[in-house]
């Protein structure tokens, strides 16, 4: 493998980073798979990735990696709800950004979010909007992909489906833009292997917006009974975090990462458009948790 034919892509293991990953190998690329656990990389390998075992705060070791390709996917991976997540992914994105410089590369694509802005500990919101401003202190070109809210972000809801009902912090008929990660890491890998002026930012989102409603009727078409909607009430918010695990400023961040989402944010008036909906991700879900039970 030389340089010129490779693409490095972090999270290579994860729900996007793998899509990304697959989608260059099945297309004939060379990739260098960045992932943190080898084990979990087996498939990878055996499709021809090759595999680089990095912590992605070791700055030095993880330039010497993206040294190895000509392009890469930057993802910051979010730390456990058990840790302070602000300051576990600032470590993260400000060791990635720092690679870059001196890499280098000749084009980036970085995986960011919906409502990314500056402000003090609004979850992904402030962190990847830092990360896209570090990333892009290195004056490469650089494309930006905008994520919807991840339809992953219902798998935990299963469980409460299965027993009727399922809450959210948002109001039941809110219109949300959803996305798979499949239609983000396609995406992705588009804007990657795509001509060096494909630059700037791009918001990725499913083939509609949905509602929690919508959320519940999809959960209740394949569990065969109904499932209602609670909405937790905006003083509930950061117990009902702890109630589940997060660390106090992880439950802080995110709290006010859903009241900011809430208050609205500016929405694309042409977003990339992904086609799994969100019944086919439930029916999927399901399915896959139902068959290891």
């Amino acid at each position: 493998m030389t340089r010129a034919d490779a693409f490095v892509v972090l999270g290579a293991t994860g729900h996007i980073g793998s899509v990304v990953a697959r989608t260059l190998l099945r297309d004939g690329h060379q990739i260098v798979a960045v992932v943190h656990d080898e084990a979990k990389a087996v498939d990878l390998k055996s499709a021809g990735a090759d595999i680089a075992v990095v912590d992605l705060g070791d700055t030095q070791a993880l330039r010497a990696t993206l040294r190895r390709g000509r392009r890469a996917f930057l993802l910051n991976p979010p730390a456990p709800v058990t840790t302070d997540p602000n300051a576990e992914e600032t470590r993260t994105a400000t060791s990635i950004a720092e690679a870059v410089g001196g890499a280098g590369l000749e084009k980036v694509v970085v995986e960011s979010t919906y409502g990314a802005q500056p402000g003090d500990a609004i979850g992904d919101l402030s962190v990847l909007w830092s990360f896209e401003r570090a990333v892009g202190a290195a004056a490469i070109p650089m494309a930006i992909n905008r994520g919807a809210y991840y339809y992953t972000n219902l798998d935990t809801l299963l469980d409460e489906a299965r027993h009727g009902s399922i809450a959210t912090m948002f109001p039941a008929q809110l219109k949300i833009p959803m996305v798979a990660p499949v239609d983000l890491g396609l995406a992705a890998a588009r804007r990657l292997t795509g001509p060096l002026d494909d630059v700037g930012v791009k918001y990725v989102e499913g083939p509609e917006a949905y509602t929690f409603d919508d959320v519940a009727a999809a959960f209740a078409k394949m569990l065969d009974h109904a499932v209602t909607v609670r909405t937790i009430e905006r003083s509930e918010w950061v117990s009902s975090f702890r109630r589940v695990g997060f660390s106090e400023p992880a439950a802080q961040a995110y709290a006010r990462m859903t009241e900011v989402s809430l208050e609205g944010f500016d929405m694309p008036d042409d977003p990339i458009r992904g086609t799994k909906s969100l019944q086919e991700y439930i029916s999927e879900l399901v399915k896959e948790r139902t068959s290891a039970r």
